[in-house]
């Protein structure tokens, strides 16, 4: 398993576990979590919505009966997100974080993660929960998923901990990060930017992006690997490239994304342990520039 340093603090595997379908699993979560290990992935992630907190307690459970494996993964969890609303308030936080560790059964989680942009944020409040948590040693690293460069900015002016991941939705059919990048000066719809220049900042500043959604169509909208009636050249090239790796398509799609220089972390959140190998063996293979291009082509974009 390939690996990568995350925020240049973290080293971890390329391929994360994402836990919110845990509650979705057919087998036991000590197969789906011990499949994962025995791959090389030691990062998981959580959310404190994910199953309505479900998720948290289902790898709590086996947490409590692999005590000595805590220190050889690492735990990453986000907050935020509350029925009709955003939250980045210091109580809320705190709450949070204290609900995660509950579920979670462990005294600290590795990484902090602000779910969503709270466009009530005070930076301030996010500052003084941060310092606290940090202080008493329940939270080690912290970070932000669905975040432009500016609103990171923003938390800069007062949080002073680094924050270490953007977690973005990324994958081959939605690359708008690296499209608007190739489209700079143009006047059609692949130059507009809807992220700020994202890829290029998170690469300066050091933060690793985190992909999720990897192998979607678009948002929630399902699998694109297979799909033949919506994307035939794409799915045309992935079988030609697996063929060619010696892989499957699934395996190609993470290794598009993992080639990238920006050193992305990819975040699967399959629970199946057959599906989970293959995302894996994505990592092991270095796609070619050309071979890379291709899979950009076949999906539909161009090139100016």
């Amino acid at each position: 398993m390939k690996r990568i340093s995350v925020g240049g603090l973290i080293p971890a595997s390329a391929v994360a576990m994402g836990c919110m379908r845990l509650t979705d699993a057919k087998v036991p979560a000590e197969t789906v979590i011990g499949n994962a290990l025995e791959l090389g992935i030691d990062y998981f992630d959580h959310a404190d919505i994910y199953g309505g907190g479900k998720c948290e307690e289902i790898f709590g459970e086996w947490l409590a009966s692999h005590g000595d494996m805590r220190d050889k993964i690492t735990i990453q969890t986000k907050c935020g997100i509350r029925r009709g609303c955003y939250d980045f308030s210091k109580e809320h936080i705190l709450s949070s974080v204290e609900g995660s560790l509950k579920r979670l059964r462990a005294d600290y989680v590795d990484v902090l993660v602000l779910h969503r942009p709270d466009t009530l944020m005070e930076p301030g409040e996010v500052a003084e929960a941060f310092d606290e948590l940090e202080r008493s040693g329940k939270v080690r690293y912290f970070g932000v998923s669905n975040h432009s460069p500016m609103q990171i900015e923003l938390l800069k002016t007062a949080v002073r901990q680094p924050l270490i991941t953007d977690q973005l939705q990324f994958s081959i059919p939605e690359s708008g990060m690296v499209t608007s990048g190739l489209n700079v000066n143009m006047k059609n719809d692949e130059s507009v930017m809807h992220d700020g220049g994202a890829l290029e900042y998170m690469r300066i500043k050091g933060i690793t992006i985190q992909a999720w959604s990897p192998f979607q169509g678009g948002f929630f909208e399902g699998p694109f690997v297979g799909d033949r009636e919506k994307y035939p050249a794409l799915n045309d090239k992935l079988d030609e490239l697996a063929e060619k790796y010696g892989v499957t398509p699934t395996s190609v799609a993470a290794a598009w994304i993992l080639r990238h220089p920006a050193k992305i972390q990819l975040i699967s959140g399959t629970v199946s342990p057959a599906r989970m190998k293959e995302i894996a063996a994505g990592a092991d293979i270095d796609l070619t520039r050309e071979d890379w291009y291709s899979v950009y082509l076949a999906a539909g974009f161009r090139l100016p």
